[in-house]
């Protein structure tokens, strides 16, 4: 899994103005939730905050926020929600969720299918029935991805999700009869 980490600070003011006049400022506005324990308002520096949410879009990561003003300093968290303006793509706010990394988490994690089936270079049709799957197991040790060889597939073949093989410590959550993809 993704590691990324992002510094933060502790939001004082709040309402709708003042968000408002930190975004004029380049600094985004953000709420961490903690399982309920009571909610923490975060500022970040947007181009910073942007980057780092670039790089991760889509993909399962884990950020570290390092909260200046906080007694636990360091915290690790999922994004939850990011919300931008349609018009101009700037950051209007993020929602983060805390974890914990040694508790089990559900993450849909993409299928990547790697070569050519035979039976597609025969004249076969190649059909992809699951593009993911749902895992669960302790933020990481899940993988960003799961790599499926499928250049022994012939026309008639398929594979489905008992074929896929997970790694150690995750378990899979779909049924192991559901077809991942098929050669007509």
């Amino acid at each position: 899994m993704i590691q990324v980490s992002i510094p933060a600070a502790i939001r004082t003011d709040f309402g709708k103005g003042e968000s408002r006049r930190l975004r004029m400022k380049d600094i985004t506005p953000a709420i961490l939730y903690s399982g309920g324990a009571e909610s923490i308002a975060l500022q970040f520096d947007s181009g910073l905050l942007y980057k780092n949410l670039f790089d991760i879009h889509g993909r399962n990561a884990v950020v570290t926020l390092n909260i200046d003003g906080d007694d636990k300093g360091e915290r690790h968290v999922l994004v939850k929600e990011i919300q931008k303006n349609p018009v101009t793509d700037r950051l209007v706010h993020v929602d983060f969720l805390e974890i914990a990394l040694e508790k089990s988490i559900v993450f849909t994690v993409p299928l990547k299918y790697v070569g050519t089936a035979q039976g597609v270079d025969l004249g076969g049709e190649f059909k992809i029935a699951k593009n993911s799957v749902k895992l669960s197991g302790s933020p990481l040790d899940i993988p960003d991805f799961i790599e499926v060889n499928i250049t022994a597939l012939e026309r008639g073949d398929g594979l489905t999700v008992a074929d896929i093989s997970v790694p150690d410590k995750v378990e899979m959550l779909e049924k192991s009869e559901a077809a991942c993809v098929t050669v007509y």
